[in-house]
């Protein structure tokens, strides 16, 4: 089995600048997504092992302004490296759209008052959090499917 990075080569055009930022920038988007199953995976294993210590840091989410545009900044740049990382993953569009959609959430979350983004929050964490097994098993999956899909990325058309 090949690594991902197997069809990101520059093919004789090593002195080409846009073929070496576009190596760069798929292998940064790569990364991104890998960083995002890990954070996935270790949520959904905190959750089932340690739920108390899960819900406060969920219950964290929008909590001050500084957090807020962190939380926006992270989503934007994971929206757009599954964006950039899904023509070579299988579901290609399912992950295409799902990086739209957090692109696209994060951007309506933006021109909302972080205030208004902290009382949606401090209504919907708990709601979230009733069950936190079933919170843990789908934060888990969600990582084992990322995981999955970057491994068993195909050649980008």
């Amino acid at each position: 089995m090949e690594w991902p990075l197997h069809n990101l080569t520059l093919s004789g055009r090593e002195h080409d600048p846009l073929a070496l930022t576009q190596v760069m920038l798929a292998s940064a988007a790569l990364v991104v997504v890998l960083l995002a199953a890990a954070y996935l995976a270790a949520l959904g294993i905190t959750s089932l092992v340690r739920p108390e210590r899960a819900k406060a840091f969920l219950s964290a989410f929008a909590s001050t302004q500084r957090v807020h545009f962190t939380e926006l900044a992270i989503r934007a740049l994971v929206g757009g490296a599954l964006v950039l990382t899904a023509p070579r993953m299988p579901f290609a569009p399912a992950f295409t759209v799902f990086g739209w959609i957090l692109v696209g959430t994060t951007l309506l979350l933006a021109v909302v008052p972080w205030r208004l983004h902290r009382r949606f929050a401090s209504w919907s964490v708990p709601q979230a959090t009733r069950n936190m097994p079933l919170l843990g098993i789908g934060a888990l999956a969600g990582g084992l499917v990322l995981f999955g899909a970057l491994l068993l990325q195909r050649a980008a058309g």
